[in-house]
């Protein structure tokens, strides 16, 4: 899985000050530190992965590195984004047997695929059922007009890394095996940069901010994602980028609750409608439908409106409104209501086993416990 972006882990904007990283990663340290949370196997995690970024962006030589080229730039084992892990072994291995047998790496190029990134995309419920088309602005990295990319002041050239003779690889012996890895200096580019350029600080490349359209299908459901191929983390010495996820979350809504691609809402109906029955209406999200309510219908029934739903990404035919009813006690009562209420209490509790059958079942439970 791709490490996320290290401003994201933080919860910070990419020109944040280093007062603002360090009070950031403060917080989430309190947060998740595993001391203070000792059921929460996923705290440690958390912990650890606000750590690794803090160390990297309150450090003065790591924090444009990474700027420049993502994780790759603080990383030298890093390989490709969603196989890395695979690929810096497979390299490590042939080095391994290389050096064994006389095989020679040099000159080998150091390539990464930039790493994946994610966008929070907060929609609505309607725009979820029905897809709409957007609009977003994200962060991005381009070629520095100044130094077009080179990294050094106008005037100026780059000089080849004395520590890795320009190769981007040095070599660390144990033994009977020799491994290969990226120059901890130059980042496995043979270049370092003297005189940096004043507009990028080196690093070839300035952030600036970049307008996307996302289509959104309809039918998304909380936490699908969309992927935009290439608009990623750039790659570092003409690797291709990485990919953007644009993660839906749906905001909650006035009226409707979402489960898959079934919908409930709660339908209040007045005590003389639900005695005597009746006909209401309730809103749906592509309009409105009428209901008729029966008489002496009681509070909790639920009507089910058949493809009154969502049709999911995935599914072949749209989900069911379920409306569940909520009887409601009147309010706000004039004395002529009251005592008419009076009046028909009386008329009821002279045969209340006929007219409350729930509450005369329920007493005569109660009655049988205590009793029992």
């Amino acid at each position: 899985m791709a490490k996320r972006d290290y401003y994201e882990v933080l919860g910070v904007n990419r020109d944040a000050s280093d007062e603002e990283i360090k009070k950031a990663y403060r917080k989430l340290a309190m947060k998740h530190h595993p001391d203070r949370n000792p059921d929460n196997p996923k705290a440690e995690e958390h912990f650890k992965e606000a750590k690794e970024a803090y160390e990297v962006l309150s450090d003065p030589k790591k924090r444009p590195a990474y700027d420049s080229y993502g994780h790759a730039g603080v990383d030298p084992s890093a390989g490709p984004a969603g196989g890395g892990g695979a690929s810096s072994f497979a390299d490590a291995f042939g080095d391994i047997f290389g050096d064994i047998f006389g095989g020679n790496r040099q000159g080998r190029s150091n390539v990464y695929r930039g790493a994946d990134l994610r966008y929070n995309l907060e929609i609505t419920l309607e725009q979820a059922a029905h897809g709409f088309e957007t609009k977003i602005r994200i962060p991005t990295m381009s070629e520095c007009e100044t130094c077009h990319g080179s990294g050094a002041k106008p005037g100026t050239k780059p000089a080849t890394c004395t520590t890795c003779s320009g190769q981007g690889q040095v070599r660390m012996t144990q033994g009977f095996f020799s491994i290969q890895q990226a120059c901890p200096r130059c980042h496995g580019t043979g270049k370092i940069i003297p005189t940096p350029c004043t507009a990028c600080g080196g690093g070839g490349r300035i952030k600036h901010q970049k307008t996307l359209a996302v289509k959104i299908p309809a039918g998304v459901d909380e936490g699908d994602r969309v992927r935009l191929t290439g608009e990623g983390e750039p790659g570092v010495n003409g690797g291709p980028s990485g990919d953007l996820y644009v993660q839906v979350h749906i905001k909650a809504h006035a009226v409707f609750q979402r489960d898959h691609d079934d919908l409930h809402c709660e339908m209040p109906v007045s005590f003389a409608t639900a005695a005597l029955g009746g006909e209401i209406e309730i809103p749906t999200l592509d309009g409105s439908a009428r209901i008729k309510v029966p008489a002496e219908t009681q509070s909790g029934k639920t009507f089910r409106l058949r493809g009154k739903g969502i049709k999911g990404v995935r599914s072949h035919e749209p989900g069911d409104l379920f409306c569940h009813v909520l009887i409601e006690t009147p309010v706000k009562l004039n004395e002529r209501q009251k005592e008419l209420l009076r009046e028909f209490e009386a008329i009821t509790q002279k045969d209340a086993g006929r007219h409350n059958p729930r509450a005369k079942s329920w007493f005569d439970r109660v009655k049988e416990f205590f009793e029992g």
